[in-house]
């Protein structure tokens, strides 16, 4: 017993729970397929050299699409273009909005009033609605769905960046480095940026499940990836169609599904690992609410 105290020490806190793990395996396995997808597809993904239509087999697993080519290794590289792009769109949104929000809670005055009005300019707008007109402007294309991604996704990363910044920026360690002659930017990038990481990273995971959910419901929408360009939104698009073949819209489908639960689970697990007290509370809840119901 005391071995297995032991051992579980080293595990760190938000890999202690079964959605993280089984998040994880589900995120590492699609980001191995994205990588692998040129050696494991059976088929080229843009050659229509099968029967189109048909159902799922040997020959096609997954079955064909109206064009006759083969839905599994479309899928595999679909997994090459949405994957990558999210995680780059929730990179660049977190570094711009990570920086602007620091820029305004740490100067505060005009800059923070600044800074913020053109935040709230941003968030006042629907997301989606918006995103869907930066791409439309710009011309369909899926890097113009990852710029029109970023442009809307900052704004959340900037508003929890200030208000951390806010409350550290009195903090005695941080006014100590400024009165021993450290410059602004070099009080924030190592008094205060390194203790805000752990909730910028918690929005981040969480993000990504939302940011793959953004690019495939613009490349549905015609906005991203154009065709042959497999990628998931577009695949369930064409999948419109032939709405009799069920199985071009269900596996693209169940694909994003996954992703986006994978890195939901994984991002849970990390804000309850660095909130404790949140965690119990939630977990408390639940016998009080099974008490209530008998």
């Amino acid at each position: 017993m005391p071995d297995v105290k032991k051992k579980r020490r080293f595990i760190p806190a938000a890999w202690r729970t079964p959605l993280a793990v089984i998040g994880a395996v589900i995120a590492i396995g699609w980001i191995i397929v994205a990588l692998l997808a040129p050696w494991i597809a059976p088929h080229d993904p843009l050659a229509q050299d099968l029967p189109r239509l048909a159902p799922p087999s040997a020959e096609a697993i997954m079955g064909t699409d109206g064009n006759g080519r083969d839905v599994f290794s479309r899928l595999l590289y679909g997994a090459q273009t949405t994957i990558p792009l999210a995680l780059a769109l929730v990179v660049c949104a977190m570094i711009i909005g990570t920086i602007i929000g620091a820029a305004a809670g740490y100067f505060g005055a005009a800059v923070d009033e600044v800074l913020m009005r053109i935040t709230d300019m941003v968030m006042a707008f629907p997301t989606v609605i918006l995103a869907m007109v930066i791409a439309a402007s710009l011309g369909p294309s899926i890097l113009n769905a990852v710029i029109a991604g970023i442009i809307v996704a900052w704004p959340p990363y900037a508003r929890i960046t200030r208000s951390l910044v806010l409350g550290l920026r009195t903090q005695n360690y941080v006014v100590a480095g400024r009165l021993l002659g450290s410059s602004p930017f070099r009080s924030l990038r190592r008094d205060v940026l390194p203790n805000i990481a752990g909730p910028v990273l918690v929005l981040a995971s969480l993000d990504i499940g939302t940011a793959i959910l953004l690019l495939s419901g613009l490349s549905f929408l015609g906005l991203g990836a154009q065709p042959p360009t497999p990628e998931w939104g577009a695949m369930i698009s064409s999948a419109m169609q032939n709405t009799t073949a069920w199985w071009l819209g269900a596996f693209p489908g169940l694909a994003i599904l996954t992703v986006v639960l994978a890195f939901n689970f994984i991002g849970d697990s990390l804000r309850d690992a660095l909130d404790p007290l949140a965690a119990r509370e939630r977990e408390a809840e639940i016998p009080t609410s099974l008490e209530r119901v008998a």
